[in-house]
């Protein structure tokens, strides 16, 4: 049975789809723009909007008492493969070992002109 994962401190869904889903011990959380759900707003450079995606899947998390040490699989997708290195920054400084499976993608185009949208899978 699954069951639904909210948080106000995340930006809500912007189509019919849920921020995360609980199954069992898994919890599937969906692609997180860089959007502050405070303000709406979207920085502009990679780096900020990388740990922007990141703050808003550790809001996700805490909803199910998790944190990014419980994420096993990660997908990030990049509007251009250019900004792999700069994101990497980031995300090595984000995610400890032993770190998460992951895939990185170049995708054509990303939702509200994002240059990266990122998603988890935690164990919890």
């Amino acid at each position: 049975m699954k069951q639904e994962i909210k948080s106000t401190k995340a930006p809500g869904a912007i189509g019919p789809y849920s921020q995360a889903t609980l199954v069992g011990n898994l919890v599937f959380v969906s692609g997180q723009l860089p959007i502050n759900a405070e303000t709406g707003a979207m920085p502009e450079d990679i780096k900020a909007q990388t740990k922007q995606s990141i703050e808003n899947i550790k809001a996700i998390l805490a909803e199910v008492n998790a944190t990014l040490d419980n994420v096993v699989k990660t997908t990030v997708f990049l509007a251009d493969m250019s900004l792999f290195g700069p994101m990497n920054e980031v995300y090595a400084e984000e995610f400890k070992a032993p770190f998460p499976a992951r895939c990185a993608y170049a995708v054509k185009e990303l939702p509200k002109q994002a240059l990266v949208e990122i998603e988890v899978i935690a164990a919890v």
